[in-house]
């Protein structure tokens, strides 16, 4: 098991990238570190912190768990200490069947990580836009470098017990549906793997109904770099479900936190659209992006 630091990456800082928003105005990016830990507690371990991509459309009390066994996970069967967590939540450019709009997915995410300690929603994917000022979709890996360029090039990495400054370990956060997907023969670009998995590494959530050893089996070069968490009280809801119900008209409570049920009844969020809408509507495109990034929900 590696318990080093990733290398840092190369990009221009991320600040620069701004989109217009829903009102039409320019939307500016600042990088979110309100809860980050800048000062590790726990010496001798490396600092780690967790970046977990989806759809998040809407968020589920899934997604927040998965956080929370990965820091267990870690505190008891690693070397690292976790300074960290983020919701990426993906471009709109992705297309995905009941994808919301970015910015109701990041606020959506913002207001279920509201009362958390170390959970941060990170609107870098969802602001990315090309020079027409299109949605543009971002790769896993380049945002895995985004966070390693924020966290250990901006702000210098976090400072150790000794005070001195060392680099954080940059993680993604995933279900074991998404490493099956790494698994499959030409779904996921070569260098694209060797960036995630080689050089960042992945925490994975055993899902029930999936043979995560099989997936295993075909990225054994990965395997150092790789740890799998088991999900004891088994969780599956999912994204999908949730709009499926809001379609019906049914209650969602008590699937997903109180302040994202309150937002999608503001905003009218994932309601069957009417018998009109639904003869002049297009019907949505699950396309591939570009690594065919899969996204939960």
């Amino acid at each position: 098991m590696s318990t080093g630091s990733s290398d840092s990456g190369t990009q221009t800082p991320s600040a620069t990238v701004e989109q217009p928003n829903l009102n039409g105005a320019q939307q500016s990016y600042t990088f979110p570190t309100e809860k980050l830990k800048r000062r590790q507690t726990q010496p001798g371990k490396t600092p780690l912190v967790l970046v977990a991509c989806g759809s998040f459309s809407p968020i589920t009390f899934l997604h927040l768990r998965m956080f929370e066994m990965a820091s267990d996970f870690v505190r008891f069967n690693t070397d690292f200490e976790v300074c960290g967590g983020y919701l990426s939540p993906v471009s709109d450019a992705y297309k995905k069947v009941g994808l919301a709009p970015g910015v109701h997915r990041v606020n959506m995410c913002a207001r279920a990580v509201e009362q958390s300690s170390w959970l941060m929603v990170d609107p870098y994917e969802t602001v990315n836009c090309d020079e027409k000022g299109e949605p543009r979709y971002v790769p896993t890996a380049k945002v895995l470098r985004h966070f390693d360029y924020e966290i250990n090039e901006v702000l210098g990495g976090i400072e150790g017990t000794d005070g001195q400054r060392k680099k954080a370990r940059i993680a993604l956060l995933a279900g074991a549906d998404l490493v099956m997907s790494m698994g499959e023969p030409g779904l996921w670009a070569p260098k694209d793997l060797d960036t995630i998995l080689g050089q960042y590494g992945a925490f994975i959530i055993e899902r029930s109904g999936t043979d995560i050893d099989e997936a295993l089996a075909s990225l054994r070069q990965y395997e150092h770099n790789i740890w799998v968490i088991s999900q004891v009280i088994q969780n599956d809801i999912s994204s999908t479900k949730v709009r499926l119900f809001l379609k019906k008209d049914l209650s969602v409570r008590y699937l997903i936190p109180d302040p994202v049920v309150e937002y999608i009844e503001e905003h009218g969020l994932f309601s069957e659209p009417s018998a009109n809408k639904s003869r002049s509507r297009t019907p949505d495109v699950a396309s591939g992006p570009s690594d065919n990034k899969p996204t939960k929900g």
